[in-house]
């Protein structure tokens, strides 16, 4: 029912490795990480390397573990998982009035449905699967990808071994709706059956001036799978709002840049190409510190919202699911500094030093100095970019009032 857009399973992790050492293109990615290394060689290491993985977790564990903390290492000051509001809740506590979850293992512990703001098209899942095994959790995440983003075979078959389902874009409006209708009922699956936790973000995209709103559209989505009123379907999900907070976002001058494109022709549509250097730029750029803070599950408090009419609920719960992730949200100075820029005054200077201002205007001249326009338009750059770190503390400070 779900082979067209599910994660591979263990009985075809294999020929899918196999495939994907045999694709040129995915080869040619790999001379770039070892150009000196013979072809031949670099299959074999892989190979060696592969040898009792079985799952799309053990392959999670053994390469993509790696290679997520060597960039938490290299392009952050620390990641930071704050899980405190979901300790005490166990699984019955949590279940409860939904279908009972079908444990396919010894481990009852409750799986989750993190709904998270969206910061990097990579990262935000990668990171949140080490840090879940970090802290004990006995397993990572399946995440939602654009198929708009899986350009070549090679990057299909790579996510699909990552625990990745795809989401389908640009479709006709039943296609949509026959492609949410399917997204929701593997989510569903996915959670109570295969025991596995799921990710995804708030919206479709990033929010790319950090003004984190929950899309009505992406909750019900959610509810089209499972039994029951929408509030049982949720319930049976087990959603957890999810805050992710970065110091500094590499692909600030990215979406800068991408405002002025649109402000000049509306109809300006980012390239494949455009894709690519996001991801790239969100994966190596530097991110300073990062801190995911979870909410309690909404399954807490969402009785409060389950007598509403349905054309109400959504809404209801929207506005709720915003208010926990914005009173999350980890603020460092520069969001205080770039509150006050844009009011031109030092409302919030009790927040940061003078030393933090200096650093804070270093870096934003060095982001817009790789802006790449012809008519490159600095004053507005900058105050889209110092929106975008102001935004998250008045929503922080509205959510707090």
């Amino acid at each position: 029912m779900f082979d067209e857009i599910r994660p591979y399973e263990a009985s075809e992790m294999r020929q899918a490795f196999e495939e994907l050492l045999d694709d040129r293109q995915f080869n040619l990615v790999l001379k770039g990480f070892a150009p000196w290394l013979p072809k031949a060689v670099r299959k074999g290491v892989l190979r060696l390397a592969f040898t009792g993985v079985k799952t799309p977790l053990d392959f999670q564990l053994r390469f993509m573990k790696p290679v997520v903390k060597y960039i938490m290492r290299k392009h952050t000051d620390g990641c930071r998982f704050d899980d405190a509001a979901l300790k005490g809740f166990d699984s019955k506590t949590l279940q409860d009035k939904s279908k009972e979850a079908q444990v396919v293992d010894a481990d009852s512990s409750p799986r989750y449905t993190f709904v998270s703001n969206h910061r990097d098209i990579v990262l935000d899942s990668a990171l949140l699967d080490v840090m879940l095994i970090e802290n004990g959790y006995p397993t990572t995440v399946e995440i939602g990808i654009g198929d708009n983003l899986l350009i070549y075979p090679w990057i299909k078959r790579l996510v699909r071994m990552n625990k990745a389902f795809t989401v389908r874009r640009s479709l006709t409006p039943r296609a949509m709706l026959e492609s949410s209708q399917l997204m929701s009922s593997y989510i569903h699956y996915a959670v109570n059956t295969k025991r596995e936790n799921i990710w995804i973000a708030q919206r479709e995209g990033r929010a790319k001036d950090s003004n984190d709103r929950t899309q009505d559209a992406v909750l019900k989505m959610l509810a089209m799978g499972g039994e029951g009123a929408p509030a049982d379907r949720l319930r049976d999900l087990n959603i957890v709002p999810l805050t992710i907070s970065y110091e500094y976002d590499p692909c600030d001058y990215l979406k800068a840049q991408e405002f002025q494109q649109k402000r000049d022709n509306p109809a300006f549509k980012k390239s494949r190409q455009d894709d690519l250097d996001n991801m790239k730029t969100g994966i190596f750029g530097y991110k300073g510190r990062v801190v995911y803070r979870c909410a309690a599950p909404i399954n807490t408090w969402i009785d409060e919202l389950a007598a509403l009419p349905k054309t109400e609920f959504y809404t209801a719960l929207s506005t709720r699911i915003d208010l926990e992730l914005h009173r999350n949200y980890e603020l460092y100075p520069c969001n205080y500094i770039a509150l006050d820029m844009l009011n031109g005054n030092r409302e919030q200077a009790s927040h940061y030093s003078e030393a933090d201002v200096a650093e804070f205007e270093q870096y934003l001249a060095a982001q817009l100095a790789k802006v790449s326009l012809p008519e490159k338009d600095d004053d507005f750059l900058t105050e889209r970019m110092l929106t975008m770190y102001a935004n998250p503390l008045r929503n922080y400070l509205e959510a707090t009032k």
